[in-house]
């Protein structure tokens, strides 16, 4: 068998570059603003034959066979085969295609729908004009981009390439469409709140800090979808708010986590973690019917069937029941003998930490769905605390595939007891722990004036990535890479000259 030589990208660049100079002599303009009116492949393929149809797309495919060519055209609904007669076309013009066009190529095209005798439905071209020029060529069709970082820093050759890669964003738009729609449908008003704060509010993170020129001021980006802002809705009389967007948090990648990523966040007044655990349930088996059309999923070999009524676990007596710690009772050097034994890394020697780690070491083992429920007070420092124990918290978060996939409350209305809260937050962060919430005591002079009862709750794109099977970077349009040096190739042909 012979060895066919790697083709060097360089090289094929520079022979499109003198296609392209040849088509320019030729009289053919390059990049062309206009399009023209055009009808999509999939209209053409509904479409019936002798039709005629104007279509624009990417060759993905060509095939010379003397005075008759065949390639195949790619636009965002489809792809179909057209057919070039030297005989319809003319011998310059019909030469100009063959030899001077490549794949990887824009065009739009004129022609009559025709079926070829192996019954492909194609369009027989009598008119098309270059749209672009490709200079560099498309991966291989049949390998594509197999190395992962190259996939995701070329995520746009990832796109073109792979149906499947198209599919998984159709239905990742679809995925927030239905939440939307759910939330619109439940009486929802829709909002939008500061991305910019001067306290990060709303969950235990590190953010990103940024500096505001004009007011002089450190500004941080969001850490929550809002949260601090909603609630101040609550006190301004709106009864049912929600907010898709984007968060940022300064921490670790992993498979289930991002820095940049988008969630949903809503307030419901007058009503408490029991509710929000109903709705949340009925919202979650939405998105499953109607964006996968299945309840039944399977992430990281754990199957779950989110159909049903939901069971819940408790957050201490689990924690016991894996590990013999009571999370509550324990203290501090009894629960680092026994994440040593366990031989689980921690961060941070607090009792929040400690607690917080050995739930993590827990959950990996549950498939769910379940609502992990009674979280103790001390990790839940925006939740209402309960009547019969103050230890613990009204505060519920879906569990899938050994993950908590939303997080939910009665929220704290207390002025007295979250300002309480706050001071002790303020302390472990002066003690270094990066992640304790920032005391916002604005937030705290707007409960003085009155929220009501409120349940709240958010979840994000990981439930999505958990749906589909993948890290949640895979399933993130671009997700923030390093930047790659590349040296102009111009100016490196220069150099080798």
């Amino acid at each position: 068998m012979t060895n066919i030589p790697e083709i060097n990208i360089n090289d094929e660049r520079e022979v499109r570059i003198s296609k392209l100079a040849d088509l320019k002599e030729a009289g053919v303009v390059l990049y062309p603003a206009k399009t023209g009116e055009k009808q999509a492949i999939q209209a053409v393929l509904d479409g019936k034959e002798g039709e005629k149809f104007r279509i624009a797309g990417r060759i993905m495919m060509k095939r010379d066979m003397g005075k008759l060519t065949f390639a195949h055209l790619q636009d965002a609904s489809g792809r179909m085969q057209i057919a070039l007669k030297q005989d319809d076309l003319g011998k310059d013009n019909y030469k100009l295609f063959t030899k001077k066009l490549d794949i990887g190529d824009i065009i739009v095209v004129s022609g009559e729908k025709f079926i070829t005798h192996k019954g492909e439905e194609s369009v027989l071209v009598s008119e098309w004009q270059l749209l672009t020029k490709s200079l560099l060529p498309l991966p291989d069709k049949f390998h594509g981009l197999q190395n992962e970082e190259l996939r995701m820093r070329k995520r746009y050759l990832d796109i073109l390439m792979n149906e499947d890669t198209r599919e998984l964003f159709r239905k990742k738009a679809k995925f927030w469409d239905v939440t939307r729609n759910f939330m619109k449908d439940k009486g929802f008003f829709e909002v939008e709140t500061p991305y910019l704060e001067t306290t990060t509010g709303g969950a235990e993170a590190s953010p990103f800090a940024t500096h505001h020129n004009d007011f002089d001021l450190d500004v941080y980006l969001r850490i929550s979808v809002g949260e601090l802002w909603q609630k101040r809705l609550m006190a301004a009389g709106y009864e049912k708010t929600f907010e898709i967007g984007k968060v940022f948090r300064n921490e670790g990648s992993s498979p289930d986590h991002l820095q940049e990523f988008t969630n949903m966040e809503f307030y419901w007044a007058y009503a408490n973690y029991e509710d929000g655990m109903k709705l949340t349930q009925e919202l979650y088996q939405r998105i499953a019917t109607e964006v996968f059309g299945t309840t039944k999923f399977t992430h990281k070999g754990l199957e779950f069937d989110l159909s049903g009524d939901w069971g819940t676990i408790d957050y201490v007596e689990e924690v016991e029941r894996q590990t013999g710690i009571n999370v509550l009772s324990a203290s501090e050097e009894e629960m680092k003998n026994k994440l040593k034994e366990l031989s689980v890394k921690y961060e941070g020697e607090n009792k929040e930490r400690l607690t917080d780690t050995l739930w993590k070491y827990c959950r990996k083992n549950i498939a769910g769905p379940v609502f992990l429920i009674n979280h103790p007070k001390l990790i839940s420092p925006l939740s209402k605390a309960r009547v019969d124990n103050p230890e613990l918290t009204e505060r519920f978060q879906p569990i899938i595939a050994g993950s908590e996939v939303g997080n939910g409350y009665s929220e704290l209305n207390d002025p007295i007891d979250q300002r309480k809260r706050f001071e002790l937050q303020q302390e472990l962060i002066e003690r270094g722990d990066d992640e304790a919430m920032m005391p916002d005591m604005e937030f705290v002079e707007m409960l003085e004036h009155g929220m009501p009862p409120t349940c709240g709750f958010g979840f994000g794109e990981r439930l999505f990535a958990f749906l589909v099977n993948k890290p949640i970077r895979e399933a993130t349009l671009f997700p923030l890479m390093k930047p790659e040096i590349i040296e102009d190739k111009d100016k490196q042909d220069e150099k080798e000259s």
